[in-house]
Order: C-alpha cells, then structure tokens, then sequence
C-alpha cells in the first residue's frame, strides 16, 4: 500500500494561484508518489480536475463537503 507523500492545502487561495501552486507541487512529485490536496468547490475544483485531465493524472475525491473536497492524486506517469 502506498502511503500519503505530500499534502497542499489550497482552501482560500484564489484562481489562477491556487492552480499555479498546483502544477508546482505537482512537477515535484517523484514517481508514484501520492499528493492529497485540500480546495475549495466551484471554480477552484473545476481547474484542478481540469488541470489533472489534462495532464493525466489518476485522481479521486477522498472526502467532499458544501464548501470544500479533497482529492487524492497518483503520480504514475
């Protein structure tokens, strides 16, 4: 089983930084290490899922409430 690597909080931080500080957290990512980022719905969750597409990145939501989610993602590219 693979354990939890990094953990980027990004709750409160606007579009485009939160996105910015995403793609940044995610090029420091070695092999399958695993990045559970904490944000907030809405626009901020539709650029990062977008983000991760994208760039193909496996990802899922691990928790999810009215205001926020957390999304755990595999670096296995």
């Amino acid at each position: 089983m693979k354990e939890v690597s990094k953990l980027l909080d990004l709750e409160s931080i606007p579009c485009p930084l939160n996105v910015v500080k995403f793609k940044l957290a995610l090029e420091k990512l070695s092999l399958n290490e695993i990045l559970i980022v904490h944000l907030d719905k809405g626009e901020p969750e539709e650029m990062i899922k977008k983000t991760l597409i994208e760039m193909n990145y496996v990802f899922e939501i691990l928790e999810e409430d009215q205001k926020t989610l957390k999304l755990k993602i595999l670096n296995d590219n």
